[in-house]
């Protein structure tokens, strides 16, 4: 699987761990694998993600997108583009003190730099 993850290279990827559900065909199949080992795996993949992710958001810088502002958070206006969803995906964040957003709307924003999981910008 880790393989097959670095070929795919996933714009976005999310990984959850096994959880025995009742009323689930795979219900009937014995959970052997202890929850420390699941977790071990999930960070696996998660950390293989985590470099492609840098890669992925290293060829946005310069680029500009369209973005939703929906939060404040500490010295930024927080949103995100409109490839991205909330709370699972890349946040976009420009400073309070440079830039000029109402909560809500949307404004043109050029990505300044990235790290793996967000987007720095200026609203233009």
């Amino acid at each position: 699987m880790k393989e097959w993850v670095e070929e795919m290279q996933f714009d976005r990827l999310g990984v959850f761990t096994y959880s025995h559900e009742e009323d689930t065909t795979a219900y009937q199949l014995i959970d052997n694998i202890s929850e420390k080992e699941k977790q071990k795996r999930a960070a696996e993949i998660m950390d293989i993600q985590q470099n492609i992710s840098y890669t992925l958001n290293q060829q946005k810088v310069g680029k500009t997108f369209k973005v939703l502002f929906d939060r404040v958070e500490g010295d930024n206006f927080v949103g995100r583009t409109e490839f991205d969803s909330p709370e699972v995906d890349n946040e976009v964040l420009v400073s309070k003190s440079t830039n000029f957003v109402r909560i809500g709307d949307f404004a043109n924003v050029k990505i300044t730099s990235a790290d793996d999981f967000d987007l720095f910008g200026e609203v233009i």
